[in-house]
């Protein structure tokens, strides 16, 4: 168990992940938070990072900092989104280790299964068959942190363990045009279409894949919990347990922005997986449930895209 006054360093505090994972953190009252911007300690730089864990000295960590973006973003700057990623996590993972950190926590992403993967999706099914290809590189990023993980732990008798959440929303999203995911994508979308008068919107694919969502603070709530009661080699997943389609979500999200125009759809673009539905029952058996019911979150998004001035920009 962390102490309230144990040194935790969260990378990637300023990402949605990160940044609720901090406020998680001090909303159960721990008090010695560390962080650095990408300024501070670019964590791709293996040198800085050393110096950074020998002189901070960090008893535990959240490896949230990430390079991170929609099917555009991965489709388009696949070289990068490999190298960004593993570097940064080999860099951050191997300098808590040569520092004696306590416990670390290592933030994947659901993109790691098959694309073809049992569903729902149980943390067993990992490297069974072939990846999605809109975001395999990506995807073997984080297989690569998550792996390193275990056997950092085999090799050294480390404490180090994985967590893979479903697709995440809420505050602090990116809201990029290109760049962002589904759900803050089609926030921005109809939310300009309402402003500007549009008559109809238009989304990508057909809108039957099935897709799971998870509110980002109650991810921060899961990875505090798991960091004080759960460890082990096998990754954890992170969701509800609920699915609906893409194109139940948009009438969800349009009907909470306030946009009632038509709203049609462009099959020449891609869908993505079929299907992508965790199974949380591992989670649940460690005696972890989610709060926020999705009509919830996404109004709570909505609120927060609209109060964040860089929502566009990031």
């Amino acid at each position: 168990m962390m102490e309230q006054n144990s040194k935790i360093y969260v990378a990637g505090h300023r990402g949605m992940v990160g940044s609720a994972i901090v406020r998680e953190l001090k909303r159960q009252g721990y008090t010695n938070i560390i962080t650095r911007t990408h300024s501070e300690l670019d964590l791709i730089n293996q040198q800085a990072v050393n110096n950074f864990f020998a002189a901070e000295k960090p008893e535990y960590v959240f490896l949230a900092a990430a390079k991170v973006g929609g099917i555009v973003a991965n489709s388009s700057a696949l070289a990068d989104f490999m190298y960004d990623n593993m570097m940064l996590e080999m860099n951050v993972i191997n300098a808590a280790w040569r520092n004696g950190c306590r416990k670390l926590e290592f933030l994947g992403s659901s993109c790691i299964y098959p694309r073809m993967a049992p569903q729902p999706m149980p943390e067993s099914c990992l490297l069974t068959s072939e990846l999605e290809k809109t975001n395999e590189a990506y995807a073997l990023a984080k297989i690569s942190g998550l792996k390193y993980c275990e056997y950092i732990n085999r090799q050294y008798g480390t404490d180090y363990i994985s967590v893979m959440p479903t697709n995440l929303y809420g505050p602090n999203d990116n809201y990029h045009p290109e760049h962002s995911h589904v759900l803050p994508a089609l926030i921005r979308r109809f939310h300009e279409a309402k402003e500007s008068g549009a008559k109809s919107v238009t989304c990508w694919g057909d809108g039957s894949p099935l897709r799971e969502f998870l509110y980002v603070d109650d991810l921060a709530n899961l990875c505090v919990f798991l960091m004080n009661n759960y460890s082990g080699n096998e990754t954890v997943n992170a969701g509800t347990g609920k699915e609906l389609t893409i194109k139940e979500l948009t009438e969800i999200v349009a009907a909470t922005v306030g946009y009632d125009g038509e709203i049609l759809w462009d099959t020449t673009r891609p869908n993505g997986t079929p299907r992508k539905l965790l199974d949380v029952s591992k989670a649940t058996r460690l005696g972890w449930t989610y709060r926020t019911e999705l009509p919830d979150g996404i109004r709570l998004a909505y609120e927060d895209f609209l109060h964040n001035p860089m929502r566009a920009e990031r």
